[in-house]
């Protein structure tokens, strides 16, 4: 198998967050998206692990939180080796509701443009950097809501940013071509972007080179943790992870079963942290369509210990 033609685009993006109703509140009262799975960090079961998406949780419509409230976790630190922006799909047409939406909130938004597309940044409670850009060829059918209706909604993940310094640049170019079936497609200064051949919607990447002084980031509250991308099956993630730790010498985890997906977890040489996750078996392998994030749903080696587990969760108002 040609392991260099396997990843398929993004699938997820996970970020270390703050409180979770305010998480809640903010990825689906204010920008519409659905909570697709509430369920615990699976390596952390006194931390949720809140998914939300399209009405489905397609792959690449999903962003994921670790709400740590009160977990000793420190607040992260902006730099060189952070997953830097997450930006979300949106129609053009949209602009103007999504930054009056935001700014009669209180929320600052700076509207700028990138390679000929609109771009609306802003932070969100935990101070993520957010971005909703413009794309009209990106035909993925949103989640809608009373408040947001189908011309204006979120389309899915857009792209993340890596901030790389400069003695990795070359390195993470490289290796993103060769081995992560990906073109570069564009240039603007310091900033490149790159898509997976082959795929749709939800298959971008940008670079931003950091100046030489840039100092490196930290992980932590109000950071992204890892961006994961899509790969159809189990076996091309094996015959992946097979070219990558044995032919390589990279560092990856084995085979996680996340329940909704099968992961592997690695990292690039300027330190982003990348996940590789199956296409399936889906969110609804535990729960109806219809129901999905409406109930705490727990890994089966867990559910003996439910009550303790439901005792050590803050409450969300849904």
């Amino acid at each position: 198998m040609k392991t260099n033609t396997v990843i398929q685009g993004v699938h997820h993006v996970t970020a270390t967050v703050n409180e979770a109703q305010a998480d809640y509140d903010f990825y689906t009262k204010l920008l519409g998206l659905r909570l697709v799975k509430k369920t615990v960090n699976f390596d952390n079961n006194s931390v949720y692990h809140l998914y939300y998406g399209d009405k489905k949780g397609t792959p690449g419509t999903i962003f994921t939180t670790f709400p740590y409230q009160d977990q000793g976790v420190r607040k992260g630190t902006e730099g060189t080796g952070m997953i830097s922006a997450t930006a979300f799909s949106i129609p053009a047409i949209s602009l103007e509701f999504w930054k009056n939406r935001l700014e009669n909130v209180g929320i600052t938004v700076v509207v700028s443009q990138r390679f000929g597309q609109q771009v609306v940044w802003f932070r969100d409670p935990a101070d993520l950097q957010i971005e909703l850009i413009t794309d009209d060829t990106d035909t993925r059918t949103p989640f809608v809501t009373d408040e947001i209706s189908n011309e204006v909604a979120i389309r899915g993940i857009h792209h993340v940013t890596l901030w790389i310094a400069q003695n990795t640049w070359e390195a993470v170019r490289q290796f993103l071509v060769a081995e992560m079936n990906m073109e570069e497609v564009a240039q603007e200064e310091n900033r490149i972007r790159l898509e997976v051949k082959g795929g749709q919607s939800g298959n971008k990447l940008e670079l931003l080179r950091a100046d030489a002084d840039t100092p490196r980031g930290k992980n932590g509250i109000g950071t992204v943790h890892h961006v994961a991308w899509k790969i159809a099956d189990e076996a091309a993630q094996l015959a992946l992870r097979h070219r990558l730790a044995d032919e390589l010498g990279i560092e990856v985890t084995e085979v996680k079963d996340r329940k909704y997906f099968r992961s592997i977890y690695f990292r690039l040489p300027s330190h982003q942290l990348f996940e590789v996750a199956t296409a399936g078996p889906g969110f609804d392998v535990d729960e109806s369509i219809e129901e999905l994030g409406m109930h705490l749903m727990l890994p089966e080696d867990k559910e003996y210990n439910r009550a303790v587990i439901e005792a050590g969760l803050p409450d969300i108002q849904l």
